[in-house]
């Protein structure tokens, strides 16, 4: 994993995880790999995993169960919400790029559905 220095180091670990939370390469009730081997296969401190668990069970995202490691938690409620923040945060990163470039809102819809008809989307 590369890392930005635009960002925390935990944090896009975290982000990492929730992306892999978001498309399903990790599932509800997954176990996630141990603090040590996690820090070992992207190259960071121990502590700065146990900071980026920590952060994702205070989120409800993660829980740690008794004896165990942490699992992803099993409550889709709470993947669902995660899944609608990140789109919220892509989307705005994209609009206002959009119109940082001068695009108003209905050339941006317009590029979309041009876009979305190209790739055969509905």
């Amino acid at each position: 994993m590369k890392f930005s220095n635009d960002h925390p180091i935990y944090l896009q670990i975290k982000n990492d995880f929730y992306q892999r939370i978001c498309n399903g390469n990790l599932r509800p009730g997954d176990k996630l790999p141990s603090v040590r081997e996690m820090a070992i296969e992207v190259g960071v401190n121990p502590n700065t995993i146990q900071r980026t668990y920590t952060d994702m069970e205070r989120d409800g995202v993660v829980e740690k169960r008794r004896g165990q490691r942490s699992f992803v938690t099993d409550d889709e409620e709470i993947i669902n919400q995660l899944r609608s923040q990140m789109a919220e945060v892509e989307v705005n990163f994209f609009l206002n790029s959009m119109k940082q470039m001068g695009y108003t809102n209905e050339e941006i819809q317009q590029q979309i559905t041009e876009v979305i008809k190209r790739e055969g989307g509905s």
